[in-house]
């Protein structure tokens, strides 16, 4: 049975025109929140659309991306993941499809900054990521995604279209009142730096990861 989380509220919105380093500009309206569970600082990213479909002919369903932050991946464009491919890429299509970008300040699945440091570190040792949480005396995944169940419910969202490959946010989001009516994978962004990354993801996190695709197959999708 759900339970639906405590209401959050609206804090800051405000306009936001984006621009990424390959020339991809789009207009954004940005959401701060106050009563979030976590007493995070997350924010949602309201892009295209939102009365469009966001796939069918279903007009109030949103297609929304719960992106964890990954500052090494996401602002220096680091190649050990595919977290900055995956954020350019579901900014593109949510911006055409009509729906909200949540960026959640979980950074190393939910470990912070300095132990993902520590924690690929130890990754260059052989151990895969989930060992090496574990190794440093945290959970295989630490994040929790109930704020951004808070997040959907102060924005009038109730029913989505989640874009991502991960199960468990879609457990989650359930869980907390959120009606995923689909789930939308994203593409599948695998270098020579970080497929061992993704085939940990795809191999103990559940992730639906196809690494057996061609190159040419794995690029970003629009």
């Amino acid at each position: 049975m759900a339970l639906r989380p405590p209401l959050a509220t609206i804090r800051t919105q405000v306009a936001l025109p984006l621009r990424f380093a390959d020339g991809y500009a789009t207009d954004a309206e940005v959401f701060s929140f106050a009563g979030l569970v976590d007493g995070g600082e997350h924010l949602a990213f309201a892009l295209g659309d939102r009365a469009a479909p966001a796939g069918g002919r279903d007009r109030a369903l949103p297609l929304i991306r719960v992106h964890s932050e990954c500052l090494t991946g996401d602002v220096f464009g680091s190649l050990r993941c595919d977290c900055g491919a995956q954020l350019r890429e579901a900014v593109e299509r949510i911006a055409d499809a009509g729906g909200y970008l949540l960026y959640l300040r979980q950074e190393g699945r939910g470990i912070g900054l300095y132990s993902k440091l520590e924690a690929y570190a130890l990754q260059d040792t052989g151990v895969d990521t989930y060992e090496a949480n574990l190794a440093l005396g945290h959970r295989e995944d630490e994040r929790s995604y109930v704020a951004a169940a808070q997040m959907l419910h102060a924005l009038g969202v109730s029913r989505v279209a989640l874009l991502s490959n991960n199960p468990d946010k879609a457990l989650q989001l359930r869980s907390a009142g959120v009606t995923v009516a689909a789930q939308v994978p994203t593409g599948v962004h695998v270098s020579a730096a970080n497929v061992r990354y993704l085939e940990a993801k795809a191999r103990r996190g559940g992730h639906t990861l196809d690494l057996s695709l061609p190159a040419s197959a794995t690029s970003r999708t629009r």
